[in-house]
């Protein structure tokens, strides 16, 4: 079809094509590397002027950690605690070994882990399409703020991306590459039990041209992250699946389980906040071009798609959280598509009618992006919550380490008003479970000694007060006989003896 000629290299099997060695007169490798630098600095740059710290799953992961240190059995059946991850366990018992700064190394590890997936997103787009495609990729994640705010916050996802992305760039580089992809995907599998069904998967379409070798060893790792992961569960708790009756369990009971039947509008609805709808509309229209143009290069994409929307789907079913977070995948692909839309033009030969009409028409989508962005984004409430994510944390270690609060522990356990602050106080104190009682676990005793701390401050009890209706109202007042002693801009800390 005239005008239709894809460029030389992009002809042929339709195989990935080989990048160019250099852009204009500076190696593309050269770029690359200066990409990675500029990323590395902004990121430390931002791990010192907003310093934050681990979220509520990950700072139990530390816990968990220290525990395992210690000796003693970790406490995954604590009121209201997260769904253990073991790998995270493995990361938290390393960091633990550096004290309270401990959490601090966490969040460090989380930005690398972003840099990592920046980084391997925009290989897999260059693999698979073009440079410019890849970079294209790279800019829509770091333009779509839940994702570095996931790193900031010390969410354990970017790594488990990474590991997703980075097992689809070994894959690509050279197609039925197995181990290697196995073993990338059996870490992810450690982080969260989605990448089992990605890594059956995989060994089900390796299994044809597989060797019997290859497909022993391929099987073996399939289960080695569910067998750990039931293994851990059962060495803590005595039940192997206790990570999945859990997780139900405090879904119900924190109003996440929706059921199947909400899985389609979850999922609408997921992918447009994770991904913004102009990058939903560029990957529909990225997706059509590729389908005509270059069919075969949208394999492993669509698949990645696939199988997390099909996770998605398991998720409900199976009576699970039916959060966003289970479509972060699905949402990385729409971003490698919508750039498709936006640079995939330069898989076409340079005059044609179609790359010119293609380059006017990845103008208007930027175009219409930038403003739907512009008229969405407030840049300081994204400035205030991260400033609110240290300042809470500062603000809680002044009291908890006020002399009388650290005299009041000889008296009794600590109390909170409900599950947000145990295991930042557990961590902070090296305190055992018994010893931080949350005053909304229906099984806690009244709070008559000890030192109960209180949150105040609208940012405060907006994020860590007012997280489930369900809640009995009155925790976060001060007990009977408690005296206050230490005061901080989020916290006040009283102490009855």
């Amino acid at each position: 079809m005239s005008g239709v000629t894809l460029s030389p290299t992009q002809t042929g099997s339709d195989a990935p094509a080989e990048p160019p060695p250099r852009l204009g007169r500076v190696p593309l490798r050269a770029l690359e590397w200066a990409g990675i630098a500029v990323l590395v600095l902004i990121a430390i740059v931002g791990f010192f002027v907003y310093p934050t710290w681990p979220n509520y799953d990950s700072i139990y992961s530390l816990v968990w950690g220290r525990e395992l240190l210690d000796g003693t059995n970790m406490s995954f059946e604590a009121y209201r605690a997260p769904t253990e991850h073991p790998l995270s366990i493995a990361v938290g018992a390393i960091l633990a070994l550096f004290g309270e700064g401990g959490d601090r190394i966490w969040t460090a590890v989380c930005l690398a882990s972003f840099v990592w997936l920046v980084a391997g997103l925009y290989t897999l787009g260059k693999e698979i399409f073009t440079p410019l495609v890849g970079l294209v990729a790279a800019l829509l994640i770091l333009t779509r703020f839940d994702f570095p705010f996931y790193a900031v916050r010390g969410y354990i996802d970017p790594a488990y991306l990474a590991l997703v992305i980075w097992a689809a760039v070994l894959e690509v580089r050279k197609p039925r590459r197995g181990i290697p992809v196995l073993a990338l995907l059996v870490l992810a599998g450690l982080l969260r039990p989605e990448a089992w069904l990605l890594g059956g998967l995989y060994w089900l379409y390796l299994l044809p041209k597989a060797t019997w070798r290859l497909r022993i060893i391929g099987a073996v790792l399939v289960w080695t992250a569910p067998f750990i992961w039931a293994l851990t569960d059962f060495l803590v708790t005595g039940d192997p699946l206790y990570s999945h009756t859990h997780t139900s369990g405090l879904s119900e009971e924190l109003g996440r389980n929706k059921g199947i039947g909400a899985v389609p509008e979850a999922t609408w609805n997921y992918l447009g906040k994770l991904a913004k709808f102009p990058v939903v509309l560029g990957a529909m229209a990225g997706a059509a071009a590729a389908v005509v143009l270059f069919p075969t290069r949208l394999k492993l994409p669509v698949a990645l798609l696939a199988a997390g929307i099909g996770t998605f789907a398991l998720v409900g079913l199976g009576g699970l959280s039916v959060i966003d977070r289970y479509l972060l995948v699905p949402s990385l692909m729409l971003m490698l598509l919508a750039a498709v839309a936006i640079a995939g033009w330069t898989m076409l030969v340079p005059g044609t009618w179609l790359r010119r009409g293609w380059i006017a028409g990845s103008v208007l989508l930027v175009l219409f992006g930038i403003a739907f962005t512009a008229s969405r984004v407030n840049v300081n409430r994204l400035e205030n919550e991260l400033l609110f994510r240290g300042d809470s944390r500062t603000a809680l270690r002044e009291v908890l380490n006020d002399p009388a609060v650290r005299r009041g522990l000889e008296c009794g356990p600590v109390f909170v008003p409900n599950h947000k602050l145990v295991p930042d106080v557990r961590w902070d104190l090296d305190l055992p479970v018994d010893q931080v009682i949350a005053r909304t676990d229906p099984d806690a005793p009244p709070p008559e000694r000890g030192v109960a701390i209180l949150i105040h401050g609208r940012s405060a009890i907006f994020n860590q007060l007012l997280v489930n209706r369900r809640d009995r109202p009155g925790t976060n007042l001060p007990p009977d006989g408690f005296e206050r002693v230490a005061v901080s801009r989020y916290y006040a800390a009283y102490v009855g003896c």
